[in-house]
């Protein structure tokens, strides 16, 4: 989606021509600013000072006041707090003094005996200018936009979320309105500027920029602070070793699968325990969702065009998920594939929907590798070797089995590689009744379910329950998909 939506006209900012002297920006609903009156009334007969005031255009009371209804000179002059008492020379501010503080005052105003009668100190209130549910909207009106994006008005009759299905920016679900003071705020969550190019992305290959990239987080319900996650994701998704272009137009039910580590995803709340592939964990589904959007909206990978998925599944409209880095027995993915353990990452890997591995009696890890395995086999065919990669999500009380007897992930993973290595006769074609397998020639060879580093191991899911998961992949190597890892930037 290359728009932002209007809420409301934005002409950009008009110069603000700052009055000679004295200047106060107050509010009723202020206590100090309702003690202070007195010196106002003071300073307006004596000085002339000019005062702004936020809510009330009746206050204070006495004094000739103007009122600043759309906080448009709170903004431009950037108050905080209120009151606030600035001195104006040649139109240009020179110094300024926030709440009351009797000396404050009077070395600015020059005025020896300025508020005798008042306490020597009281601080302000927080203005109304940075209001967290004005500051989105004042920004987009006054800071003079750093976006580039086209606007779509929308008119008053016509139902936000109906006329973006009907633009087809949408996955299916309804999308949160992308208005200009939304993006900007969710351009408050990276360090980078909006114009950045973030990837090319397949298949039209398109340039994003990170303001598009925020468009969309904005559509699929990001905090902001999820937006650098969002960049990672497509940074690696948009690399020739992923292939999402390969990834769309598959007819296998593979989408990017993203799998997040680090400090970060507790510092955003991410699900790495109970229920870690469903619904309810706001950073998990948003995150993906918006991958996807960026995708669909960006890069024209839409279904029924080079989207070309027989079945497709669930996860391609949203699959990311953290490990559980705390309560793992094992060394994390990203550390295993060279990421610092302190810094954030994300490794996307192109997966179908998660399937249930199911052992509610093993106590032994030789017994438990054994299931691991049986189930591995059958991912996609029990005949089909070396072709497909899979993740294997491990569940604690699984992975409390393989720790007490002191399996770590690189025993783990040699344990199950050893068991897949199945024999050449059933594995050809017709073998066991079955047409699909390997041709002929290969009957007396031993072949591996997985190549070497086709398994990538994960720590997830909630604390009880005997179950692990696998995640089977799309097609390995050059002519596929390889798993890319990398470093969450800022």
């Amino acid at each position: 989606m290359t728009d932002t939506i209007d809420e409301q006209s934005n002409a950009g900012a008009t110069p603000l021509r700052l009055p000679n002297g004295l200047l106060v920006v107050v509010k009723r609903e202020c206590e100090t600013c309702a003690m202070v009156v007195p010196v106002l009334q003071r300073l307006v007969a004596s000085h002339g000072v000019t005062i702004y005031t936020q809510d009330d255009p009746a206050f204070p009371p006495g004094v000739p006041a103007i009122h600043d209804a759309d906080l448009g000179v709170s903004w431009h002059l950037d108050i905080d707090t209120v009151p606030t008492l600035i001195r104006v020379v040649n139109g240009s501010e020179v110094e300024r003094t926030v709440g009351w503080s009797k000396d404050a005052w009077r070395s600015l105003t020059g005025v020896a005996d300025l508020g005798d009668e008042l306490p020597v100190m009281r601080p302000g209130c927080g203005s109304k200018s940075v209001d967290p549910d004005l500051v989105d909207a004042l920004q987009a009106r006054f800071s003079g936009s750093v976006l580039h994006a086209r606007r779509v008005e929308i008119a008053d009759a016509e139902d936000e979320a109906e006329a973006m299905f009907d633009r087809g920016w949408t996955d299916g679900l309804p999308v949160v309105a992308p208005t200009e003071a939304r993006v900007l705020r969710m351009l408050t969550g990276t360090t980078r500027t909006p114009g950045d190019i973030v990837a090319i992305v397949p298949p039209d290959l398109v340039e994003v920029t990170v303001e598009k990239v925020a468009i969309n987080a904005v559509m699929a319900g990001c905090r902001p602070e999820y937006l650098p996650w969002v960049i990672a994701a497509l940074e690696a998704i948009c690399t020739s070793e992923f292939n999402i272009h390969g990834v769309l137009a598959t007819t296998m039910p593979v989408g990017p699968v993203i799998v997040c580590n680090g400090p970060g995803t507790r510092q955003i709340g991410m699900n790495s325990g109970m229920n870690v592939f469903g619904q309810g964990n706001r950073a998990n589904l948003t995150i993906g969702r918006a991958v996807q959007l960026v995708v669909r909206n960006i890069g024209g990978g839409r279904p029924g065009g080079v989207d070309r998925a027989t079945h497709g599944n669930p996860g391609k409209i949203s699959f990311c998920f953290a490990e559980d880095e705390l309560g793992s027995p094992f060394s994390t993915l990203a550390a295993e594939r060279g990421i610092a353990p302190d810094r954030n990452a994300v490794t996307v890997f192109a997966g179908e929907g998660p399937r249930c591995i199911v052992d509610q009696l093993a106590r032994d890890p030789h017994k438990l590798a054994n299931t691991f395995a049986a189930c591995l086999r059958t991912l996609h065919n029990p005949k089909l070797v070396l072709a497909f990669d899979a993740v294997v999500v491990v569940g604690p009380e699984h992975a409390r089995v393989f720790a007490d007897a002191g399996w770590d992930r690189a025993r783990l993973l040699a344990e199950l590689h050893a068991r897949l290595q199945i024999p050449g006769a059933d594995l050809v074609r017709g073998a066991h009744g079955i047409a699909e397998g390997v041709p002929e020639h290969l009957r007396d060879v031993t072949l591996a379910k997985f190549r070497a580093d086709g398994l990538l191991l994960v720590h997830a899911g909630g604390g009880a329950g005997l179950f692990s998961a696998m995640i089977g992949g799309w097609a390995n190597g050059a002519v596929g998909s390889q798993p890319v890892t990398v470093e969450v930037g800022t």
